[in-house]
């Protein structure tokens, strides 16, 4: 099976969701093959079905002068920051395409394990917690493990959407913002402050897509614009192409 991969710049969050609903509704219609969808965000706070808004600790004037939209949104989870050095992806799969069908905890699954064997790539070891969706790096004697990637999905008809935020080089201090998942007893860190060698975010990419492929047994294919994948697609009123900084 083929694995469409949009690789996308900075993208608003208002927009990605309209590229999402126009990538479900295609999906959907078989009108195109399973798609991931790579992108980086301005500052932002999503709120998951399951957030309570006093886990965002910042006052809204502070996120206003700061330009931290906030968004309601329909994934599993609690509050999350999305940033610039966050890779954020967002996979549009037709779990019944899947031999068999995949269900919604075997995905999550499955998704983390992409993301563990991507760390792996950068000499980082990562696995999951029993109890507490995403990717966190492995606890030591000491020092308890710590998040690296988080995880919140929908899924409706079959066809997931939302995804994962990837920590490559955030600022970390802007997850001070918030407590992140809801989770309050653990940090947040990167692949910059965990990988001796700290990777380009199109190193990461790549490998991220790399291991999406062999993890869900799928080629993946590049593709050059949104347009290539859906003709005469646009976000926005602008087209959207691969690599595009919105």
């Amino acid at each position: 099976m083929i694995l469409n991969l949009l690789q996308l710049g900075r993208v608003p969050y208002g927009e990605s969701l309209e590229l999402q609903r126009r990538l479900v509704d295609a999906r959907y219609e078989e009108r195109i093959g399973n798609t991931l969808v790579l992108l980086e965000h301005p500052p932002v706070l999503t709120l998951g079905r399951n957030a309570s808004r006093a886990n965002i600790l910042a006052s809204d004037e502070f996120l206003a002068y700061r330009g931290v939209e906030v968004h309601e949104i329909n994934r599993g989870g609690d509050v999350t920051y999305h940033g610039p050095g966050q890779l954020v992806g967002y996979p549009v799969f037709d779990l019944r395409s899947f031999t068999p069908r995949l269900g919604a905890v075997e995905y999550v699954r499955l998704m983390e394990e992409a993301l563990i064997r991507a760390c792996g790539d950068f000499g980082v070891q990562a696995t999951r917690v029993v109890g507490r969706t995403g990717v966190w790096t492995i606890a030591g004697a000491s020092i308890p493990e710590k998040k690296i990637a988080a995880i919140g999905v929908h899924i409706a008809r079959g066809i997931t959407s939302h995804g994962f935020a990837f920590n490559v080089n955030p600022d970390l201090r802007d997850f001070d913002l918030i407590v992140p998942c809801g989770i309050a007893d653990r940090e947040v860190t990167s692949l910059e402050r965990e990988a001796d060698l700290p990777p380009a975010m199109e190193v990461v990419r790549n490998a991220v897509a790399r291991q999406f492929g062999r993890v869900f047994d799928h080629q993946v294919l590049w593709v050059e614009s949104l347009r290539d994948l859906l003709p005469n697609a646009e976000a926005a009123g602008r087209p959207v192409a691969a690599n595009a900084d919105l």
